[in-house]
C-alpha cells in the first residue's frame, strides 16, 4: 500500500471530488470494462450517478485517494428493508482502482478497509460477484479469503460474447450464521 494513500466513505462531493472520481471512472472504463459500464457515459451521466447514489440509503460509497485525490472507489449495498431474512448480508459492488493508480496496493487497501467498515456496522457476510474475464480481481477477492460459491453461465453479455459471473462470499466473523452440521433442505 501506497503511504499517502486512504479510505473513506464519501457521503458528500465537492467539485474536486466529482471530477476526480469521474475521472477514475472513465480510465477504467476504458482499460478493462470495469463498473459495469462498457463505454465512458460523459461527466454529466457520471455526475447524475454519484450524486444519486448519495441519495440512496441502502447504498454506501467509499473512496480511496492517492495524495489526496479519489483514484478508486467501491460501494457496500444493503439488502431492501424487507428483506429481514438477509439482514446479514452485504454485497460489494464496483470495486475499481484507475489504472493510472494500480500496482500500488490500493485496490487490496481498499476492500480490507469497505470489509472493515462492513464488519464495524454488524454485517456478518459479504458477497461479491464478478465476470470471469475479471481475472485480477477474482485473485484479489481470494487472496482476501472470499470463497468461490457458484458460476452463472449467462452473466453478462459483451458484443456477441457471453460471459460467466463469479459469485463470492466471506464471513465476516467466527461464528457462521448457521449451523454447518444442519442438514439442507
Amino acid at each position: 500500500m501506497h503511504k499517502n494513500s486512504r479510505v473513506q466513505r464519501i457521503l458528500s462531493l465537492d467539485e474536486d471530488d466529482l471530477q476526480a472520481l469521474c475521472e477514475a471512472v472513465d480510465a477504467a472504463i476504458l482499460d478493462d470494462g470495469g463498473f459495469g459500464w462498457l463505454q465512458p457515459q460523459g461527466r454529466q451521466v457520471l455526475e447524475r450517478y454519484f450524486r444519486g447514489l448519495l441519495l440512496v440509503p441502502e447504498r454506501m460509497l467509499f473512496a480511496v485517494r492517492l495524495d489526496g485525490v479519489i483514484v478508486g472507489g467501491a460501494q457496500l449495498v444493503r439488502t431492501p428493508r424487507n428483506n429481514e431474512l438477509q439482514a446479514m448480508c452485504v454485497t460489494l459492488a464496483h470495486l475499481f482502482v484507475a489504472p493510472y493508480a494500480r500496482h500500488k496496493g490500493l485496490g487490496a487497501f481498499l476492500l480490507q478497509e469497505v470489509e472493515s467498515a462492513a464488519r464495524n456496522m454488524g454485517f456478518r457476510v459479504l458477497n461479491v460477484d464478478v465476470p470471469e474475464t475479471r481475472v485480477d480481481i477474482a485473485a484479489l477477492f481470494e487472496r482476501a479469503g472470499f470463497i468461490q460459491w457458484g458460476c452463472h453461465p449467462f452473466y453478462a453479455r459483451v458484443g456477441e460474447e457471453t460471459l460467466r459471473g463469479l459469485f463470492y462470499t466471506k464471513l465476516l466473523d467466527s461464528t457462521p450464521p448457521f449451523r454447518i452440521d444442519q442438514p439442507g433442505p
